[in-house]
């Protein structure tokens, strides 16, 4: 079948709008009709990098969507089902996926290229093969996704801010409560208060942490955060270890998780500063260029302090387990999701969107495919 999406041929370019092939779904994979879509930074730094990876490529990773057909063998959805499609695939049974981490499922070997696990590319554009960012391509009207890749959800549940539970809201969340591990009474600084970061706030909030400091230059952002929960909000992390001292009589903070927009060694550095003895750095910020140096720290700070530096994907979250959890939060008022979605955009205010998240102007962007 004929779909429109939005395409990304090659570094520093621009989402460009075509029209592209998606196939039939064979065995353990879906065809879904997608309904919305989070414009993440994710898919800006696939702007400039796509490490492991190849152009073009449909972006977008972070979707729902309602299953138009499914392939042989499929049993965890079935066509009519609403889904949000996970940016990691979970195949339940791999090393990672057996013990808990399913962030880390070896499905996820594929996620630059786009192409499915069972070898299927799920996009041509004139004739040639390629894929969709983390094997979703959300930027698309209609996508081949693996099985493994969907998350069924209740069909009451409004799917547009449901697409983002395919990543910020976890991502954030889980930074906070299970990489970080905010126990009741910590103090917790979230340094990037936007999509992921708004929601590091919500996780240190449901986490029990007694002082929670949003670190933003952007005085929108900052106000946001404190609606959600922040105790304090400052514009720069200087400020925020200052602060950070202040509030736990000269210790620092418990947690500091790192989620700004594109990292550097430089912010990761300042951000370290914010922590106490025997606190923990989440990195869940990535940089524009992989293979960057983002990290530059004192080390006999980290040995004398005992603080732990501790990567973020997904927020270290389970997405079968957490996706439901978190959306249970939001339908019993706990979880706040409505006014994540700044604005939204139609197909072809892609580039918009993503101008206006640059700019400090939005929590989240949400690309809507259909009314």
């Amino acid at each position: 079948m004929e779909t429109t999406g939005a395409v990304l041929r090659g570094e520093g370019g621009r989402y460009e709008l075509v029209t592209l092939e998606v196939g039939d779904p064979g065995p353990g994979e879906v065809l879904v009709e997608m309904a919305y879509a989070g414009l993440c930074h994710s898919d800006e730094h696939l702007r400039h990098s796509n490490a492991g990876g190849k152009y073009p490529i449909v972006g977008g990773h972070e979707g729902s969507g309602v299953v138009l057909a499914v392939g042989p063998g499929v049993r965890r959805v079935a066509p009519g089902d609403h889904v949000v499609a996970s940016f990691l695939p979970a195949c339940g049974t791999c090393r990672w996926c057996a013990s808990g981490r399913s962030n880390l499922c070896d499905l996820g070997a594929t996620i630059a290229t786009g192409q499915l696990p069972t070898g299927t590319w799920p996009f041509r554009l004139d004739g040639e093969p390629l894929g969709g960012f983390c094997m979703v391509g959300a930027f698309a009207r209609h996508s081949l996704l693996s099985e493994a890749s969907c998350i069924r959800i209740d069909p009451w549940l409004p799917l547009d801010t449901a697409a983002l539970m395919a990543c910020s809201v976890p991502t954030g969340w889980g930074s906070a409560v299970y990489a970080g591990g905010t126990r009741p009474g910590d103090t917790v600084v979230v340094v990037g208060c936007g999509g992921v970061g708004a929601n590091a706030v919500q996780g240190a909030v449901h986490a029990g942490a007694s002082n929670i400091v949003a670190v933003d230059p952007v005085a929108f952002r900052r106000e946001f955060a404190e609606s959600v929960g922040a105790t304090h909000a400052v514009e720069d992390t200087r400020s925020a270890a200052m602060l950070a001292r202040e509030l736990t009589r000269g210790n620092g903070a418990d947690v500091v998780v790192l989620a700004v927009g594109a990292t550097a060694a430089e912010g990761t550095r300042q951000a370290a500063r914010c922590l106490g003895k025997g606190g923990t750095l989440v990195l869940t910020a990535l940089a524009d260029i992989g293979s960057d140096v983002t990290v530059s720290l004192q080390g006999n700070g980290l040995t004398v302090y005992e603080h732990r530096i501790q990567g973020a994907l997904f927020g270290s979250c389970n997405a079968h387990r957490d996706v439901p959890m978190l959306l249970r939060l939001a339908s019993e008022g706990k979880l706040e999701l409505d006014r994540l979605v700044t604005r939204r955009y139609a197909l072809d205010q892609l580039e918009q969107g993503f101008a206006d998240q640059a700019a400090g102007e939005t929590i989240r962007g949400l690309l809507v495919h259909a009314d």
